[in-house]
C-alpha cells in the first residue's frame, strides 16, 4: 500500500441548519448541542454497519505506526473534517503537521501530515478521507522515524559545527548500514538571540534526540535554553567553551568530532554508551 494514491471523489457537504426558539431551548436543553453535532460532513456521521465503526475505538488499533499525507484545498474546516473521520475510526494520532504549498503546480493548495497509531481497516479510513470535498488526494508512508529516525541537532559557529557533525556523520553511517535509522541536522548561528531561540526550539522538532552545542562562548539566555529543554528530556553536549553553557551541560567534550560521535552513539539504541552514566564529566 506504501506510494498508492487515493484520487478524490467529487462529494459535497451537506449541513443541517436547525432554528431553535427560546421556548424549545427549555423544554429541550440539549437541543443546542445536537445542533452543533449536525453540522459535522455528512459522510462522517456514525455508520455502525461499516468496518472500523462503532464500539470501543481501542479495538481497532494494532499498535503498528503508519502515516497518512493529505493533499487539499487550504480552506477553513478541513483540519477539522479530517480529524473527525480519523477520530470515527478509532485512529489516535501521534505526529501532525500542516502546511501550504508556495511554488510550483500546486501553489497555494495545503499538505496535512498525520502519523498515527494503526488500525484494523486503514484501508477504508484512506477510502473516507479521499471523499471530502476539498481533499484532492491521500497518500500513505512509512512514519518519518523508519525513514530518518532519530535525530543529533548540532548549533553554533559554523566551523565547530562543521567538525561537530563530521563526527556524527561518519558515526551514523556505521550504524545506519546495520539497519537503525539516525539523521544529523545542523544550523550556524551567531548571537545570544538566534542562539538561545534554536536551542529552545529543539524541544518541539519531532524526533530530536540530541543536542550540541558547538562554539566558544556560549551563556545567558543560550543557558536559560539549555535548563529548560533539559527538562523536557533533551540532553545537551556542548564543546568546552568559555561562558555558563558548559556548567549546565550534560557532557563538555574537547574534541568537536568526538563530541558528534558521542552524539550518535548515544541516541543509537545498539551502542552501549549512554551520556547519563557520564552526567556532568569533561573529555
Amino acid at each position: 500500500m506504501v506510494g498508492t494514491t487515493y484520487t478524490r471523489r467529487v462529494k459535497t457537504f451537506r449541513y443541517t441548519a436547525m432554528t431553535i426558539s427560546t421556548q424549545d431551548e427549555k423544554d429541550h436543553p440539549g437541543a443546542v448541542k445536537k445542533s452543533f453535532i449536525s453540522k459535522a460532513p455528512n459522510h462522517v456521521q456514525p455508520q455502525s454497519d461499516s468496518p472500523g465503526y462503532g464500539g470501543d475505538p481501542s479495538m481497532n488499533k494494532t499498535g503498528i505506526p503508519n502515516a497518512l499525507s493529505i493533499l487539499s484545498e487550504n480552506r477553513q474546516g478541513v483540519l477539522r473534517d479530517v480529524a473527525f473521520v480519523m477520530a470515527r475510526h478509532g485512529a489516535n494520532i501521534l505526529t501532525t503537521q500542516q502546511s501550504v504549498i508556495s511554488s510550483g503546480k500546486q501553489t497555494d493548495l495545503s499538505t496535512l501530515y498525520f502519523e498515527f497509531e494503526d488500525i484494523v481497516d486503514t484501508d477504508s479510513l484512506i477510502h473516507e478521507l479521499s471523499e471530502i470535498s476539498e481533499v484532492h488526494s491521500v497518500e500513505r508512508h512509512q512514519p518519518f522515524s523508519e525513514i530518518y529516525g532519530k535525530r543529533v541537532i548540532i548549533l553554533g559557529g559554523g566551523a565547530q559545527v562543521a567538525q561537530v557533525a563530521l563526527g556524527a556523520v561518519n558515526e551514523a553511517d556505521r550504524h545506519n548500514i546495520r539497519g537503525e535509522r539516525i539523521s544529523v541536522d545542523t544550523i550556524p548561528l551567531v548571537g545570544e538571540d538566534e542562539l538561545a531561540a534554536a536551542a529552545e526550539a529543539v524541544s518541539r522538532l519531532p524526533r530530536a534526540s540530541v543536542l550540541v552545542l558547538a562554539g566558544s562562548i556560549m551563556g545567558g539566555k543560550v543557558t536559560e535554553s539549555v535548563i529548560k529543554i533539559k527538562k523536557l528530556g533533551i540532553p545537551v553536549i556542548c564543546l568546552s567553551m568559555v561562558g555558563s553553557v558548559p556548567d549546565h551541560a550534560d557532557l563538555v567534550v574537547t574534541d568537536p568530532i568526538q563530541a558528534g560521535v558521542f552524539a550518535v552513539m548515544h541516541v543509537s539504541s545498539k551502542a552501549v554508551f549512554n551520556i547519563y552514566r557520564v552526567q556532568g564529566r569533561k573529555f
